[in-house]
């Protein structure tokens, strides 16, 4: 029998990774479930493992937090020995997240081929961890499953091989189509007094947002102004509270605690509009037709401003306040990308799965050893 190591650590994976081992469990697969621990509080964790159905993992690290070394170097220390002790056929990671970028780079070493998923997106921001996990991760990775056709033109400029690349649509769609209408059976709307429309919704969690006292006072300026037009819903990121308590938010904002899949899911599909710097959040909208404002100035998710409903704003005070006033005017119409539909998860088990025996149907075609080719080095 084929066995598949799927990682998951920190709760940007939980919807992306759920989808994969379903698949893979539906085709005969082993599937040996791994959990880092590099989220570790029960509202980024327990909630979101409860509301998605996610099994508890066969295997847990207990990473923690600490500096991006320290929480990289503990998590391929410990999941080294594990891949020795299960002789997995292959390891799946998911996203940008320091733990995916770990268990890729142990996995690489030891043998077992290393699959991608959410390969090819770029912000070309190199001030952000994630984008030098992202591009660290597909560079060791065999196959690189892209969501979209501009990730996979991304992996096509930086020499990557035709038969590593995949475009197999967006995981994170998958889980949302299959509990949109578990989620819009949730009270929440109602335990916080909120009617559909009425609200916008906002989170904020990036360092480069949260981090400098500046940089947060000037954003909370800017939803200050747009409170006075549209009340602002900000479920507190534990990232963001402490730092949103030193400062003090302004009147029309309102804090509530952070919210568990299903809950976050119905306020994003009833608000007016979501201001985020959430890269998961811009896709999330997309398929929901609802109107997203991106607190940043790039995105790795450039499909979500061409073809969905999300508008680049920056994080200058002025313009964020300008462009949510023309986009509470004149909404933009709502689009979704091709292959958004619920079956990327099917596409990637088929992509690893495809032809030979258990022992061989894993390997790419014409698979030549990591660092051959044109890859760039």
């Amino acid at each position: 029998m084929t066995r598949i190591i799927c990682v998951a650590g920190a709760r940007p994976n939980y919807m992306k990774i759920k989808p994969v081992m379903d698949a893979l469990e539906r085709r005969g697969v082993d599937v040996v479930l791994v959990h880092t621990g590099q989220h570790y509080d029960a509202s980024m964790n327990d909630v979101f493992f409860r509301d998605l159905g996610i099994r508890t993992p066969d295997r847990y690290l207990g990473a923690g937090s600490g500096t991006h070394a320290q929480q990289t170097g503990r998590v391929m220390a410990a999941f080294e020995p594990l891949l020795d002790e299960l002789a997995p056929d292959a390891v799946v990671v998911v996203g940008d997240i320091n733990s995916s970028l770990a268990c890729a780079l142990v996995a690489a070493k030891a043998g077992p081929l290393l699959a991608h998923v959410e390969a090819g997106l770029r912000s070309r921001d190199w001030s952000m961890p994630e984008e030098v996990n992202r591009v660290a991760t597909d560079r060791v990775s065999d196959y690189l499953l892209a969501p979209s056709p501009d990730a996979a033109a991304n992996l096509r400029a930086e020499g990557y091989r035709e038969d590593q690349i995949h475009v197999v649509g967006n995981v994170m769609i998958d889980t949302l189509l299959a509990n949109l209408d578990r989620a819009r059976e949730s009270d929440i709307l109602d335990r916080y007094g909120l009617t559909r429309g009425g609200y916008g919704l906002v989170t904020l969690h990036r360092p480069a947002n949260v981090d400098d006292p500046a940089a947060l006072g000037g954003l909370l300026k800017a939803l200050g102004e747009i409170a006075g037009r549209c009340p602002l819903l900000l479920p507190v990121h534990p990232r963001a509270a402490e730092r949103l308590a030193d400062i003090g938010v302004p009147g029309g904002i309102r804090l509530v605690p952070a919210a568990g899949y299903l809950d976050f899911l119905a306020l994003q599909d009833s608000a007016r509009l979501v201001l985020t710097d959430s890269g998961g959040i811009q896709e999330e909208t997309t398929a929901l037709g609802v109107p997203c404002v991106t607190l940043r100035e790039n995105t790795e998710r450039p499909i979500t401003v061409e073809e969905g409903t999300n508008v680049l704003a920056g994080t200058d005070p002025e313009r964020i306040v300008t462009t949510v006033h023309r986009v509470l005017d004149d909404p933009p119409a709502p689009r979704c990308p091709a292959l958004w539909d619920g079956r990327a998860s099917d596409r990637i088990a088929e992509v690893l799965l495809a032809g030979g025996s258990a022992d061989t149907r894993l390997r790419p075609t014409g698979l030549v050893p990591r660092g051959a080719g044109t890859a760039p080095q």
